[in-house]
């Protein structure tokens, strides 16, 4: 199996920013906290019930103190759809922002503060390439009925795809019953881009022994016919680079430093570090197991670091760790939403102007709500 570092995804992240300012207007680029707060808040009270803004769990104190609601990716979606606003601010990923446009109103707008806030997983399984897969894959086994599932942390040409192929869209927390829903109904399931959620769903299913990774950056397609033949889960060689960077040896640390503590991670994380924590689940999850702890518990987190920051802050009672210490990531692609940002796409609102529009086409948008909708089916 080929590691990130030996891909050409890998040259193209090296050259991405890790703050990126040079996009925005030069009176942008320098603004104090306090300055940008005092206009954020200007503009917010001058846009009024016109805009709502959203803010992902892993974006920075900076951002979240902004936004109306706070959330993982499609439960942000659903507060837009079902909010009046005609603007959407959603601060959050390219593919975040692609989804609130799916399921809102015709007459609603989304806008991403920044067009390099772009998720390196779903850049992970590009159009081409799945196109490539799957007539290799079908190839292969042409008498089997093969289901794909994407995971919603991915872009909308493959959540379109996948509902044209017969398949759906899932989110970490409800994985297993499209895995089954997908395996009523077809032989085996390709599942897209996250390696990581897509083996611990088929372990937590019972199918751990019968799963196979196909890697679209291998030039020389290693994954053997008879690999493909005998598996019933053909998973993606993709993943998250902040969850997949914690180990077990993370999880050993924390309980020798804390010999009460209890460990949750994000299913994202390695198989081995699923197994090695206490629970599993999603921001929400994560968000929740936290806010019912009760006072002097320990819980160390493993995910992305703003959102065992915010959780800290938060939850002042329990004692809330990050599960690697001083090495936790933040993600670099959700950094892309500058505070600066949202300030420059505020007042550009509040002068009329739209600036980052995510719209996605008519044929996308149809095939992605009926992936979706089959989605709500399970």
């Amino acid at each position: 199996m080929a590691e990130m570092e030996t891909t050409g995804f890998e040259t193209e992240l090296s050259l991405f920013k890790y703050d990126n300012l040079e996009r925005l207007p030069p009176a942008y680029r320098d603004l104090s906290e306090a300055d940008r707060t005092d206009r954020i808040e200007a503009a917010r009270s001058e846009l009024g019930d016109d805009v709502i803004v959203l803010g992902h769990n892993y974006q920075r104190r900076e951002i979240v103190e902004h936004a109306d609601f706070i959330g993982d990716s499609y439960e942000l979606s659903k507060r837009a759809a079902n909010a009046d606003a005609p603007y959407v601010v959603f601060c959050g990923v390219t593919f975040m922002a692609e989804s609130a446009d799916i399921i809102t109103d015709d007459d609603q707008t989304v806008i991403l503060p920044s067009m390099e806030a772009s998720c390196p997983m779903a850049g992970m399984a590009e159009a081409l390439q799945v196109d490539s897969a799957w007539a290799q894959i079908t190839d292969v086994v042409p008498d089997a009925d093969i289901v794909p599932i994407t995971y919603m942390n991915s872009y909308a040409d493959l959540k379109a795809f996948c509902a044209e192929q017969g398949g759906l869209v899932c989110t970490s927390s409800n994985a297993h019953h499209a895995f089954e829903w997908a395996l009523e109904r077809g032989d085996k399931v390709l599942f897209l881009p996250d390696k990581h959620l897509g083996e611990n769903t088929a372990n937590r299913i019972g199918l751990e022994d019968s799963i196979v990774e196909w890697d679209p950056w291998d030039p020389e397609n290693t994954t053997t016919d008879a690999e493909i033949e005998a598996a019933d889960v053909v998973l993606w060689d993709g993943y998250c680079q902040v969850h997949e960077r914690f180990r077990v040896d993370h999880v050993e640390s924390v309980r020798e430093d804390y010999p009460n503590a209890n460990v949750i991670v994000h299913p994202e994380c390695r198989r081995e570090v699923v197994d090695a924590a206490d629970v599993a689940g999603s921001t929400s999850t994560i968000c929740e197991t936290v806010a019912n702890a009760d006072p002097g518990e320990t819980w160390a987190i493993g995910t992305e670091i703003h959102l065992t920051n915010h959780l800290q802050r938060w939850h002042p009672d329990v004692n809330v760790l990050p599960l690697c210490g001083d090495a936790c990531m933040d993600c670099n692609a959700m950094r892309q939403i500058d505070p600066n940002y949202l300030t420059w796409v505020l007042e550009e609102l509040v002068a009329g102007h739209e600036r980052n529009v995510i719209s996605v086409a008519p044929e996308e948008t149809e095939l992605a709500q009926v992936a979706l909708d089959r989605m709500l089916e399970v």
